[in-house]
């Protein structure tokens, strides 16, 4: 089977004609004149109206970046782009000592928010240094444990986080 190239016209049992815009190892991405753009299996059953010759390679640009991004999370300690919660951007933590003859703090949230990523990131890092040493299976197991436990200490701060995947799990009752 020949993989078509960007640009051929096809004839489309349910969507009518179109245009192939992108190519990926599985799919066309065309757009068709009266339904816009839809994705469809290379395999799909369709009429060739004009084939356009293009080295077409069988992986799309987004998802060798998506892979790529991917590899670099779990391999270094590039971290991802952790934004705060909308409610506290521009805030600010006050901290009130119990001692009514000292001083408060008052400590950026934004300020905060960073240090708390940080120690995440930390940890995922630590994680992944278990995970590929050569300690004995039962020792990894043990260090993993304590840093779930961690995780778990720290959920009291996700509150902070604008989205929920990227907050703290402590560990769960699966």
């Amino acid at each position: 089977m020949k993989i078509l190239g960007i640009s051929s016209r096809i004839n489309h049992p349910e969507f009518g004609k179109g245009v192939v815009t992108n190519v990926t190892y599985k799919h066309y991405w065309v757009t068709f004149i009266e339904s816009g753009l839809e994705t469809i299996d290379i395999d799909s059953q369709f009429d060739v109206i004009e084939t356009a010759e293009d080295d077409v390679d069988a992986v799309s640009f987004a998802e060798v970046e998506s892979s790529l991004v991917q590899i670099l999370k779990r391999w270094s300690d590039v971290t991802e782009v952790v934004h705060i919660a909308d409610k506290w951007k521009g805030g600010k933590l006050i901290l009130e000592p119990g001692d009514t003859s000292l001083k408060s703090s008052e400590i950026p949230i934004d300020k905060f928010f960073h240090k708390i990523t940080m120690v995440r990131d930390r940890l995922r890092v630590m994680e992944q240094k278990i995970n590929s040493s050569n300690l004995e299976e039962q020792e990894k197991i043990d260090l993993q444990q304590y840093i779930t436990r961690s995780y778990g200490s720290l959920t009291t701060f996700n509150v902070l986080f604008k989205l929920k995947e990227q907050q703290f799990k402590g560990q769960s009752n699966i």
